[in-house]
C-alpha cells in the first residue's frame, strides 16, 4: 500500500498505536504529522523518523481542548494539505462504574469521543472543497461489546464508532471516506496498568492466544487510509485475534 504524496495526521502519536500508525504511515511514503500532548517524546519520535530518512514531525495537540485543537488545525493547514486524519488518542483507566466521578467522565467522553469530533471538523471543510479525503477513527471493541471496569470508556467508543458511521454517510457525496478500527486487547501502556491478572483472562479468551501488537492495529489503519479502500465507508473493523466476531 503506498502513501506518497499524502500528508497524515495522526493523533496520539508518541506512543501504542499512535505511534505504530505514524511509523507504518511513512514506511509507505507519507507526510506525517505526529500530534500529542507530549510534545517532548512526539519530537524525538519524530526526529527518529527523521533520522531513518522519512517525512515527519511533531506538533502539541491536547485533543481533550477546543482551543487547542483550533490552533493546531490552523498551524497545520497553513502549511498545505492534510489528506488523511487518524484520530487515535485515546485514555482511560479500569475502574468500577460506581466509582467513577464525574470529572472522570468528562476526561474520558472528552478524549475519547469529542476530541475527534473536534479534530473532524477543524479539518474537513478543505477535504470537502477538494472533494477528496480519508477519516479513520480508533475506537475499541469495548465500544462494540462493552468491557467490565470501562463502561464510560466503552460508551464513549461506542459513540465514536456511530458518530463514524453518521459522518460517513455525510461525507460520501464529497468522496471522503471514514472507518473505524477497533483494537482489542493490544500491547500499550494502558493494557500494562491492568492487573496482571486481569491481562492473563484476556489473553486466554482470545482466540489467537496473544495480545495484539500496536502494528497489527497500526496495519489496518494504513489500509483504510490508503487507495485500496476507496469504495470502503461507514465501516468498524476489529484487530482483536477473533476475540469479538460481531
Amino acid at each position: 500500500m503506498k502513501m506518497d504524496g499524502k500528508t497524515v495526521v495522526v493523533t496520539g502519536a508518541a506512543s501504542g498505536i499512535g505511534l505504530a500508525t505514524a511509523e507504518a504511515m511513512v514506511q509507505a511514503g507519507a507526510t506525517v504529522i505526529m500530534a500529542d500532548l507530549a510534545l517532548e517524546k512526539g519530537r524525538a519520535e519524530a526526529e527518529r523518523l527523521r533520522a531513518a530518512g522519512h517525512d515527519a514531525r511533531c506538533e502539541q495537540l491536547d485533543v481533550s481542548s477546543p482551543e487547542s485543537v483550533t490552533s493546531f488545525a490552523r498551524r497545520v493547514l497553513a502549511q498545505g494539505e492534510v489528506h488523511v486524519l487518524v484520530n487515535c488518542a485515546g485514555w482511560g483507566k479500569p475502574q468500577a462504574f460506581i466509582d467513577n466521578e464525574p470529572d472522570f467522565w468528562d476526561r474520558v467522553v472528552d478524549i475519547n469521543l469529542m476530541g475527534p469530533i473536534r479534530l473532524a471538523r477543524a479539518l474537513l471543510e478543505p477535504m470537502i472543497e477538494r472533494r477528496s479525503g480519508k477519516i479513520v477513527n480508533v475506537a475499541s471493541d469495548a465500544g462494540r461489546v462493552g468491557s467490565s471496569g470501562e463502561t464510560v470508556y466503552s460508551g464513549a467508543k461506542g459513540g465514536l464508532i456511530s458518530f463514524s458511521k453518521g459522518l460517513a454517510r455525510e461525507m460520501a457525496r464529497y468522496s471522503i471516506n471514514v472507518n473505524c478500527v477497533c483494537p482489542g486487547p493490544t500491547e500499550t501502556p494502558m493494557l500494562m496498568a491492568v492487573p496482571e491478572n486481569h491481562r492473563e483472562a484476556f489473553r486466554r479468551a482470545i482466540p489467537m492466544k496473544r495480545f495484539g501488537k500496536p502494528s497489527d492495529v497500526a496495519d489496518a489503519v494504513v489500509f483504510l487510509a490508503s487507495e485500496r479502500s476507496d469504495y470502503i465507508t461507514g465501516q468498524v473493523l476489529s484487530v482483536s485475534g477473533g476475540l469479538t466476531m460481531v
